[in-house]
């Protein structure tokens, strides 16, 4: 595990450039920029909370004859969701900060490049407007997932 996690200490911002050479400027660039930033903590998260489960579901699983898909699917995610919602309020947040890295350097459009505009052009009543509007979304979307990820949690306890 240890080995599967430090490589997510690699910055993620050398990885930049490597992703315009193969995606180019746009939408697909950002996204990818924003997916290898969220997706790596969701699957920490997931595969604890699969590990953490205790033995007595997957035995269970097995004397019932479920496929391991099926177990998967009926039995260890449900029982791991609390967890993998965990890991999406975490991922929600680095993959919109990679978003705006994304747009900031290399970008024609979206809020991180208007940011930038705003910066180049010392506009700053733009600036503040724009940061407002993503820190607004960003804690209101933080608060959504951490009521359901609390919700879960209280369920399981």
């Amino acid at each position: 595990m240890a080995r599967r996690v430090s490589i997510y200490s690699l910055p993620k911002v050398t990885l930049y450039p490597v992703i315009l050479l193969v995606f180019g400027l746009g939408l697909s660039a950002k996204v990818t920029f924003g997916a290898i930033h969220g997706i790596i903590p969701v699957a920490i998260f997931a595969m604890n909370g699969i590990r953490q489960l205790p033995p007595v579901y997957a035995r269970t699983a097995r004397a019932i004859h479920l496929s391991h898909w099926r177990a998967l699917i009926a039995v260890l995610i449900p029982a791991a969701l609390p967890e993998i919602v965990t890991g999406a309020r975490i991922g929600f947040s680095l993959t919109l900060l990679g978003v705006l890295i994304g747009e900031m350097f290399a970008s024609q459009r979206g809020l991180g490049f208007l940011v930038m505009n705003a910066i180049g052009l010392y506009d700053v009543p733009t600036m503040l407007a724009i940061i407002l509007i993503i820190g607004a979304f960003a804690v209101a979307a933080d608060a959504v997932l951490l009521s359901i990820d609390r919700r879960l949690h209280h369920q399981t306890a």
